[in-house]
């Protein structure tokens, strides 16, 4: 009657059906952990900070303000000096100086002068509940970061570092107010 087939291998379209799902599921693993996106999280978050400093010593020099860049462990936020009352305060009604978060798993390490500067997990205080000066005894807020009026800046080297995997982008500040990044990142 029939003659028994052997089977001998494996047909092209099997081959090409296996590669395709272990493919994909490679794909979705590698996306799952997040690998491919962190080193654009630090690029992206580093070129922000960057454009919002150009963007506030711009306004500072054609203003005539002067403003400070709190930085904290995972965020930062733009204080302005108000020289009536000659004390830091919070930019009312502007989206550009809010209080901004880092992505899960950034932080900052900030160097002035070679030195690193302890953060905090939080902003400081400026004023008190309801307005008022902050309680007795309280340490006066001061920003790390100056921008002036006149163009100058503080010197500075920012960095943004992943903690687990050390991977780390650097940005330089000068008193001119240049800003560059680290020519031997590795991401």
């Amino acid at each position: 009657m029939f003659a028994k087939r052997q089977s001998r291998g494996f047909t092209l379209i099997e081959i090409l059906v296996v590669i395709v799902i272990v493919g994909t599921v490679l794909s979705i693993v590698v996306l799952s952990i997040g690998i491919v996106p962190e080193d654009e999280e630090l690029k992206t978050e580093r070129t922000r900070l960057a454009a919002l400093m150009e963007t506030v010593q711009d306004e500072a020099m054609m203003q005539g303000r002067e403003f400070g860049l709190e930085i904290m462990t995972a965020s930062y936020r733009f204080v302005e000096f108000d020289p009536f009352t000659r004390e830091w305060t919070d930019v009312p009604n502007d989206e550009l100086y809010r209080l901004r978060n880092l992505p899960d798993g950034v932080e900052f390490e900030l160097y002035i002068d070679d030195k690193r500067v302890e953060l905090q997990d939080d902003p400081q205080e400026i004023t008190g509940p309801n307005g008022r000066a902050p309680t007795p005894g309280a340490r006066a807020f001061a920003p790390h970061l100056y921008v002036f009026a006149s163009g100058e800046a503080s010197a500075y080297e920012l960095r943004l570092v992943r903690p687990l995997s050390r991977k780390e982008l650097i940005m330089r500040g000068d008193i001119l107010g240049e800003i560059t990044f680290g020519e031997d990142d590795e991401i």
